[in-house]
């Protein structure tokens, strides 16, 4: 085999290349897997009418053809064997990093071949229209499925990676990937930053742009098309500036993309671990439930945090001492005084209850004074 050309057989796993290599026939495999993977979005699209993108089923059905493969031949295991010994961490800004680089080059690529009506053409079809994607849509929507298809492989990496269960087929899960991949805050950001990426001179044209009459033809597609495809408008409507906004474009929104999942998903690996720790720990596995319960409804708001860690918490004593407790998954007012007599009429030593309180109310942040409230009660009952 040759040194000087090694296959990538997917860019999205940043395969090793066998041997040596200059940095010219680094770029140039790249390239080719890059334009590979182009060619299979393209029979992709193909499969798609205008009806699809302005229903937004196009991104249902790419979802679908992006994950169902990938999700079943990358999973922890995968990342054991391709970064022995190496923090997740570490692994998380590798995967940014390589995804932000395929994500530019494919922007290079592609930016050439956008006309001004494009995006256009792609807002104002009827919605009922049979016809296929015109020519000259295709390759702006190459260009959205790839970019799309690399940033929901990201999150889903950064999932894996932190250890963080997603089960696919499930709509709630695969919900929770999609919104991290492609959440408001998210694409917000990456906008907000591709303005930065203009050269000074143009910004007051991209500003008109996107302002103007092309954005407002997108509008009614559904939520989550709308922004990936607004995401994309500057790229595809200034061809003056094409390659290298596209480039800056394709490259920043991957990053933030990135940031926002690492954000996500490492947040979630710290409160999953927090639960089994507190599962661990707990020498009353009947009456932790009730306790975090009472601590998260001290100040009657539940944050998110809160609500995965007591999710999680369950999840891990039914796991470990098999705890399935009926009355509290029905209950719908907790009375604290009731709690507290149950802690009361617990045999041995509850200082386990306590720890477990206290990291509890420090979750989402830091301990409020309705919160040391509720720990100064359980404490006065553990005495």
């Amino acid at each position: 085999m040759s040194k000087t050309t090694p296959p990538r057989t997917d860019p999205h796993r940043d395969e090793s290349f066998d041997g040596p290599i200059t940095p010219d026939a680094a770029e140039a495999a790249e390239r080719e897997t890059v334009e590979r993977e182009q060619a299979e979005l393209r029979d992709f699209v193909r499969t798609l009418s205008m009806a699809d993108v302005k229903s937004g089923n196009w991104f249902e059905k790419l979802c679908e053809f992006a994950l169902r493969n990938y999700t079943e031949k990358v999973d922890w295991r995968y990342f054991q064997q391709k970064y022995p010994g190496m923090p997740a961490d570490l692994i998380v800004d590798q995967r940014i990093k390589l995804a932000a680089r395929y994500a530019s080059l494919e922007g290079g690529i592609t930016a050439g071949a956008y006309t001004g009506a494009v995006a256009a053409t792609i807002g104002t079809i009827g919605g009922a229209s049979p016809l296929a994607i015109p020519a000259a849509a295709t390759s702006a929507m190459v260009d959205i499925a790839y970019v799309t298809r690399l940033q929901l492989h990201l999150a889903y990496d950064i999932a894996v990676l932190y250890r963080v269960p997603l089960d696919i087929g499930d709509p709630s899960d695969l919900w929770k990937l999609v919104k991290v991949a492609f959440g408001i805050k998210a694409t917000e950001a990456a906008g907000n930053g591709a303005l930065k990426l203009v050269p000074l001179a143009v910004r007051p044209l991209v500003r008109k742009f996107v302002s103007g009459p092309t954005l407002k033809a997108v509008q009614n597609l559904p939520l989550i098309g709308t922004h990936v495809l607004q995401r994309h408008i500057i790229k595809i409507g200034i061809p003056a500036v094409g390659v290298p906004l596209s480039v800056g474009i394709n490259f920043y929104s991957t990053k933030v993309i990135g940031a926002h999942a690492r954000s996500i998903f490492r947040n979630e690996a710290r409160i999953i671990e927090v639960a089994d720790k507190l599962c661990r720990q707990t020498r009353h596995p009947e009456l932790l439930p009730w306790v975090a319960l009472a601590v998260i409804l001290a100040d009657r708001r539940t944050a998110d945090d809160e609500t995965v860690l007591l999710r999680y918490l369950l999840q891990a004593l039914v796991s470990r001492y098999e705890v399935d407790d009926e009355e509290f998954a029905e209950l719908i007012d907790l009375d604290r005084r009731e709690v507290w007599d149950r802690v009361r009429h617990a045999p041995g030593d509850k200082s386990d209850l306590i720890l477990a309180a206290e990291q509890v109310a420090s979750i989402d942040a830091a301990v409020n004074a309705q919160e040391k409230r509720v720990l100064d009660e359980l404490r006065a009952c553990c005495v």
